[in-house]
């Protein structure tokens, strides 16, 4: 069997037999979901919830966030994992959204992935719970 039948046989069971997917992650916007996945690596869905009001109070979109300082925000995420390049990427992420999406987050994986701070996984959950696509992503935030 290809790798693509595979893959298309088991989306296709999962659909059947699987609920919505869903995150943990609290969000309003799509914005507010990929910031928050970007955070959630290495780090758990709780401490993310903890800081992600005050950030997204402060910089509830790209264009605020594109216009600060990758110090500014690790203010507001220095208690989660690796808030030195979480900060930078974040700027850079919503920088990117702004210079090349309009503000706006993509669906594809190929312009997520072209995003910084984001790789597979987090295009993948992108992908699943904001967009309805079917999309594979398995780490230690997914529970049966």
């Amino acid at each position: 069997m290809r790798k693509q039948d595979l893959f298309t046989h088991v989306l296709d069971y999962f659909q059947r037999t699987m609920d919505a997917t869903e995150t943990e992650l609290d969000y309003g916007t799509t914005f507010q979901l990929l910031t928050a996945v970007v955070l959630s690596a290495q780090c758990t869905d709780k401490r993310i919830n903890m800081v992600t009001p005050a950030l997204w109070r402060d910089f509830p979109d790209a264009a605020t966030m594109a216009a600060t300082t990758p110090e500014v925000i690790y203010e507001y995420i220095k208690s989660v994992s690796y808030p030195n390049n979480k900060a930078k990427h974040l700027v850079g992420l919503a920088q990117g959204l702004m210079d090349r999406f309009g503000g706006e987050v993509p669906s594809t994986l190929e312009e997520l992935t072209s995003l910084p701070g984001v790789g597979r996984k987090t295009a993948n959950v992108v992908q699943a719970v904001a967009f309805h696509k079917a999309a594979l992503a398995v780490d230690t935030h997914v529970s049966a």
